[in-house]
């Protein structure tokens, strides 16, 4: 049975913000027989850690993506709950042709990273989540990498490749050009996507 709290619906007071949002190109050829499906379908960078603030303006451009007759509504977000300041289970989205309340799930055991949209038709969206306090050149190279049709990184090992101890270490004292150079300026994430 739900609580009086968990029924409630959570309205922003502020207009939904244009989101930082990459996703992989939507006309590309089938994957080859056997092949593995790319990690994610792309990468958000939100400017806060507040869902209420930052979600509807994401919800309304993953609807909007698509032609126009196959508009489908987002009806769930699961979201890991480390990620996030607050936690509301349902979210009022007001958008141009509709209000729509859309379900909100919390996980402790999501990959850190993830979050998955899920629209009326079952179809769903896997997008690394940026931390917001994140550089813009280390943010614009990990939504890169994760939109790229083939990328096989997983949303953990993109936020591992953004918060390894050397990425903030003061490296005045490194000759120019070293590897540290290399995997601070994104080296190491865009080495991934390197032809083989």
């Amino acid at each position: 049975m739900w609580t009086t709290t968990e029924r409630r619906t959570t309205i922003s007071l502020s207009p939904p913000s244009t989101p930082r949002l990459r996703l992989r190109p939507a006309a590309r050829p089938p994957a080859p027989p056997g092949s593995a499906r790319a990690a994610l379908d792309g990468a958000w960078w939100p400017r806060s850690a507040d869902p209420v603030a930052e979600l509807p303006g994401l919800i309304l451009a993953l609807q909007d993506r698509g032609p126009i007759d196959d508009h489908r509504p987002i009806t769930h977000v699961l979201l890991r709950t480390g990620d996030w300041d607050s936690r509301p289970r349902r979210l009022r989205v007001d958008g141009p042709a509709d209000i729509r309340v859309v379900r909100l799930s919390w996980f402790d055991s999501l990959p850190s990273g993830l979050l998955t949209a899920v629209y009326a038709d079952g179809r769903r969206v896997d997008l690394f989540t940026v931390p917001a306090s994140t550089s813009g050149t280390e943010a614009e190279a990990s939504m890169e990498l994760a939109s790229h049709p083939d990328n096989h990184i997983h949303a953990p090992g993109l936020l591992a490749a953004l918060t390894s101890p050397s990425a903030g270490t003061d490296r005045a004292d490194a000759p120019a050009g070293s590897e540290n150079d290399w995997e601070t300026e994104g080296g190491r994430l865009r080495e991934d996507l390197a032809p083989r």
